[in-house]
């Protein structure tokens, strides 16, 4: 909720930074790609974490990185009007194949329940189907939900850095995670409901 609100004051303030990226061949699917890159070397420093736990601090840094590359490639797309709807198709697959990399990252290293996190991997994947699913039926899903992907990876870099000093903090962030997924899924299949009964 708070991400979608925050979007267009995002996209007014770092537009005149990002409008000259375009000018040097940069494109946003480049960017896309630049995302989805970090978003895997995120994943394997949380699978390094074991060895030594300071890569729970780059790891969370990573994550805001990661992030922010992901937040303007679609500012860039409006600005030099390169809105494609392969451009829009491909960030949401990159988005899902970077929360699936750094879910697993996180997992495989065992810095979670292992249970809890393929419920929180899971239900962050549904938390988007619901969204595209609803979107092809015509009902927007934009800014429904108690955590939508922003909110969720923001707080899971907080906790990534914090849990280089108190460890257990990252399982309790995934089981947190876990049931913001859950009740976000919830909330947009009763607000989708809710909407195709008006019609």
């Amino acid at each position: 909720m708070v991400s979608s609100k925050l979007k267009k004051q995002f996209e007014a303030t770092v537009k005149s930074a990002v409008t000259p990226l375009g000018k040097l061949g940069i494109t946003p699917n480049m960017l896309t790609v630049l995302g989805g890159v970090l978003a895997t070397v995120t994943g394997y420093l949380f699978f390094l974490v074991p060895g030594n736990r300071v890569f729970l601090v780059y790891a969370g840094v990573l994550i805001t990185v990661s992030g922010l590359v992901d937040a303007v490639d679609g500012v860039l797309a409006r600005s030099t009007g390169k809105v494609t709807r392969f451009g829009g198709f491909f960030d949401s697959v990159i988005d899902r194949y970077s929360d699936a990399v750094i879910y697993t990252g996180i997992i495989v290293a065992g810095l979670c329940n292992q249970v809890i996190g393929l419920v929180t991997l899971f239900a962050s994947m549904l938390v988007s189907y619901t969204r595209a699913r609803a979107e092809m039926e015509g009902v927007k899903m934009a800014g429904i939900g108690l955590a939508e992907r922003a909110e969720r990876m923001t707080f899971l870099s907080i906790c990534s850095i914090m849990s280089f000093w108190y460890p257990p903090v990252l399982n309790y962030s995934i089981i947190i995670l876990a049931v913001l997924a859950l009740i976000t899924v919830v909330q947009r299949i009763t607000y989708f409901k809710k909407m195709i009964e008006k019609k």
